[in-house]
């Protein structure tokens, strides 16, 4: 497009006419850095309608359970018996199989990305105005809902089975295993998505997983293992989680170096997150 100018016309009006014939380039930044209830509606669909997903985030804790916490049901944690209204260890496991879903299900949610890397979609999404912060958040937020399936459905099944817990009991472990596992590991598979190339990251994030559940005491006392084992099992970000959920089973006091793991461990994951998304599309 081009713009005639006088020489009558003064400053002023040559500015004013020329600007008229440029093409407006600058972006406004939208509010909140872009986030927005539709774009979590359809982040949120995309994940619910991945029927393998779901069956997968459905079954796998509630099958684990009943396969190995379900025969503990009348075997005391503590020193009071069940029957006398103490915590049996399939409670016990019940927290823990809850727990290991909810990981399984955020970290394969974040891991997700990877395919949205093959396939150039984060690169479509660092040509908009939309803050990465924003973008892990949403993905975060969608990868918690699948964990909370994944708890619901576990506690569900237990409480069908038998499981006997105070009010108290099952709002306070279920919310902490949900809320930092998820959170926790949505992130870790965020990264874990942004790092590795996409037929890679599914597998990395699972084998992760299994061997943090079972360095970190998941599927066990850490007072069991050997002292070297604990000395390592402390700094694994399972151990934190894990330690925080079970304490109102097993009687533990607030622990305020596990809530500490897992706070770092969540800031280091976020941190990794943020940076590698950055570098993988750098180039835009």
């Amino acid at each position: 497009m081009t713009t005639d100018v006088t020489p009558t016309d003064t400053n002023a009006e040559q500015a004013a006419r020329v600007s008229i014939g440029r093409v407006q380039l600058d972006r406004k930044v939208p509010p909140f850095g872009g986030f927005t209830l539709t774009y979590l509606r359809i982040e949120l669909a995309r994940k619910l309608r991945n029927r393998r997903t779901l069956i997968f985030t459905l079954l796998f804790p509630v099958v684990m359970f009943l396969i190995i916490g379900y025969p503990m049901r009348d075997l005391s944690l503590t020193d009071t018996p069940v029957a006398a209204g103490g915590t049996s260890v399939a409670a016990f496991i019940m927290v823990s199989m809850a727990m290991y879903g909810a990981m399984m299900s955020a970290t394969q949610t974040g891991a997700s990305v990877a395919v949205e890397r093959a396939q150039g979609w984060s690169r479509q999404l660092r040509l908009t105005p939309l803050n990465p912060l924003v973008n892990v958040l949403i993905k975060m937020i969608a990868g918690m809902v699948l964990g909370l399936v994944a708890v619901v459905s576990t506690y569900l099944v237990g409480a069908i089975s038998g499981i006997q817990l105070s009010a108290a009991q099952w709002i306070s472990t279920g919310l902490v295993g949900w809320l930092l596992a998820s959170a926790v590991f949505t992130t870790l598979g965020l990264m874990v998505g942004y790092l590795v190339p996409g037929e890679n990251a599914a597998q990395v994030t699972s084998l992760a997983i299994v061997l943090l559940a079972f360095i970190g005491g998941l599927f066990y006392p850490v007072s069991s293992m050997p002292d070297f084992m604990q000395t390592i099992a402390a700094f694994t970000p399972v151990y934190g989680i894990s330690e925080l959920a079970r304490a109102p089973l097993t009687g533990d006091g607030f622990d305020l170096a596990a809530l500490a793991n897992a706070l770092v461990w969540f800031a280091v994951f976020l941190v990794g997150t943020v940076v590698f998304f950055r570098r993988d599309t750098k180039r835009v």
